[in-house]
């Protein structure tokens, strides 16, 4: 077989395959026309030649304001926050009141306030949010912490055995100043509010109990399962494990619970009782969080201490 022959790479092809200069430069020249009519952007990557479209989040001088920042984001929950402060109350028990007139009984719960007084507020130039810091109870000096004796101390009221936070709209919701008390007067008959508490623990629960399953058949072969959950789940179609969320069971109740529009039916200012429409959350005795419902009109009432109604003693004791 004969030798192949060299290649020669430094050689040019011939004349008529090259092309002409003229034909060159005025293909350089059109190449660059059209770039510069394309917008001033990078074509290294898959990036659009257009102006993106705008986002509520973009920063651009022409656009609104942002809407990622914390004052935007009060800004969007300022039609849900409350206009004032809420209170603290005991779950005394459930009762019935009667209408004299119509004669119907209604159930209800009796909820008492226990030495309701500011502690502190929280304002949107230190904190970033307008809040109340209620506290509530007594608690003996020897079973506070320093820290907390001190911040109680500040605010010149008795150790509190509960103290909790009221989120406000405004720099107006902080009308009851530090040290004041808050008395049952501070809610109005007629008005609606939300009672948020811990739920009763009911321990370890079943299907049917927790999640209200309906539970095995009796009969056709079933045998000491009739209350058993039975499938968690399927094999091939759900990737042969247990979804998360799955319902089962486990341990029942003892978590957050707020029960939405109760009506005041009745508030006695001197036994600083306020009595609400239906039930609430929690066992007897355990601490309620009561203020203005969100979802109805907010209520036309006192907004700082001079506004609450006095009670019978207070009348008595400045007569």
């Amino acid at each position: 077989m004969p030798p192949r022959t060299a290649l020669n790479w430094g050689v040019l092809p011939p004349s008529f395959l090259l092309p002409s200069t003229a034909s060159t430069s005025i293909a350089a020249a059109a190449a660059a026309a059209a770039l510069k009519q394309l917008p001033n952007t990078s074509r290294r990557t898959i990036k659009s030649i257009h102006d993106p479209r705008p986002n509520r989040f973009t920063h651009n001088p022409k656009h609104e304001p942002l809407e990622s920042t914390s004052t935007a984001a009060l800004a969007r929950r300022e039609h849900s926050t409350p206009l004032r402060s809420g209170a603290l109350a005991l779950k005394r028990g459930m009762t019935a009141l009667y209408d004299p007139e119509t004669g119907k009984r209604t159930a209800c719960t009796v909820l008492q306030l226990d030495r309701n007084e500011v502690v502190a507020h929280k304002t949107r130039d230190v904190h970033g949010y307008y809040a109340v810091q209620v506290g509530a109870g007594l608690k003996r000096a020897a079973n506070v912490t320093r820290p907390m004796l001190g911040h109680f101390a500040t605010a010149g009221v008795s150790p509190k055995r509960w103290v909790a936070e009221f989120k406000v709209r405004g720099k107006e919701g902080l009308g009851l100043g530090v040290g004041e008390r808050i008395l049952a007067s501070w809610f109005t008959e007629g008005q609606f509010v939300d009672v948020k508490g811990t739920s009763r623990g009911m321990g370890f629960a079943g299907g049917m109990k927790r999640h209200g399953f309906g539970g095995q058949p009796a009969s056709h072969g079933q045998s000491l399962m009739h209350r058993g959950m039975g499938s968690a789940g399927g094999s091939q179609g759900s990737g042969s494990r247990v979804l998360p969320g799955k319902r089962m069971a486990g341990r029942m109740g003892n978590e957050s619970v707020t029960v939405q529009n109760l009506k005041v039916l009745k508030v006695d200012a001197e036994n600083g009782l306020v009595v609400v429409n239906g039930c609430v959350p929690g066992p007897k005795n355990s601490i309620l969080k009561i203020r203005d419902a969100l979802k109805k009109s907010w209520p036309e009432g006192p907004m700082t201490s001079a506004e609450i109604a006095p009670t019978k003693a207070a009348v008595e004791a400045t007569a």
